[in-house]
């Protein structure tokens, strides 16, 4: 049995990996979670019930309570996704970022660090820490080339500031103190259960209303694609297999600008509720005033988690956002529920 504790559990990410890893019976996961607006319990009910799922609601910014349910459970392994997450929020309200990706991460580690001394030489051995961060770290490409584990950081945002140092702090740990760490940056992820701030589930919301679908700029700007269940396998063969110590970069293969983006989910809506008036969704598309600190183009270089843990997408684009799209239209009571009284949609992040 591997007992796997999970940051950020009730997230879009970290709720799609906790559902895999609770599917194998021959783990136990509990699921730390503080239920932000972005976290919600109804994208694991389905799963609420297993013998082998644990839920804590607790705040990674208070160490003292970390440190206790770290000791309690006595995890082999720990997975750190609890994080704020949105580029936009994080111009709005940059503390936020600060506090739970710098200041929470620190206590995570911290705690991890305490628990990991008491161990047996045979249980350090087994024991992981992952990191998951996000390609935002690197900062803008050009038009040619692509992210690799050695590409030096260069974050625009309060957000991927804030992940960028989260990232120092975790390899810190590993070469000082020898906690057996490891740190995954993956590029934009995309699927079920993201809450609807994200481009995606706003395109889709916002069409079904028939309200105009923001575009930042030109709509040129570039980002690699993921689907999250493919995502969720990458990090178990990671948590799994990976190396302490190592960094593995998790991509889609799969560039598309903002404008190809929406486009296409404007004709996969068309194909599936069409509007009564007969028009095309990407009728509805509207350029807005470009986001402050836009970076142009993410692309990631995937080929090391390929090589040496053996893993690729099983997803292409064309099925994940097909599907995607299809798991909205058929859970608007989810959007509505998780929107309540937190979010209507409005542009965030604006100077």
């Amino acid at each position: 049995m591997a007992k796997i504790l999970i940051t950020g559990g009730a997230g879009f990410i970290g709720s799609n990996l906790v559902r895999k890893l609770v599917a194998d019976k021959n783990n136990i996961v509990l699921n730390l979670d503080k239920i932000t607006y972005a976290g919600n319990l109804l994208s694991l009910k389905d799963i609420e019930k297993e013998q082998n799922y644990i839920f804590y609601k607790n705040d990674i910014c208070d160490a003292e309570a970390v440190g206790k349910i770290i000791f309690e459970f006595k995890p082999d392994a720990i997975m750190h996704l609890a994080a704020e997450s949105h580029v936009d929020r994080s111009i709005d309200g940059p503390w936020q970022f600060i506090e739970t990706n710098i200041i929470g991460t620190y206590n995570l580690l911290q705690a991890a660090l305490n628990y990991f001394k008491t161990l047996g030489k045979e249980s350090q051995n087994k024991f992981r820490f992952l990191h998951i961060s996000t390609d935002e770290v690197f900062g803008s490409l050009e038009n040619e080339g692509y992210f690799t584990e050695q590409t030096a950081y260069d974050p625009s945002s309060p957000y991927s500031a804030s992940k960028a140092s989260s990232d120092h702090l975790v390899r810190a740990w590993y070469r000082t103190f020898g906690l057996p760490t490891i740190i995954t940056n993956c590029s934009n992820n995309y699927g079920p259960y993201q809450f609807p701030e994200k481009l995606i589930p706003v395109v889709i919301l916002k069409a079904l209303k028939e309200e105009s679908i923001p575009i930042y700029g030109d709509g040129k700007n570039i980002r690699d694609w993921l689907f999250v269940e493919d995502h969720a396998d990458a990090l178990i063969k990671v948590i799994f297999n990976g190396q302490p110590g190592e960094t593995y970069n998790v991509g889609g293969n799969n560039e598309k600008t903002n404008l190809e983006l929406v486009t296409l989910i404007c004709k996969i809506i068309d194909e599936l509720k069409p509007r009564e008036n007969g028009k095309s969704h990407i009728e509805l598309i509207t350029f807005v005033k470009d986001r402050p600190g836009h970076d142009r183009r993410y692309a990631i270089d995937a080929s090391k988690i390929k090589r040496e843990l053996g893993f690729s997408p099983n997803f292409s684009f064309e099925v994940g956002i097909e599907k995607t799209v299809k798991w909205y239209l058929n859970n608007l009571e989810w959007c509505n529920a998780v929107l309540e009284n937190k979010y209507t949609l409005e542009r965030l992040g604006h100077i």
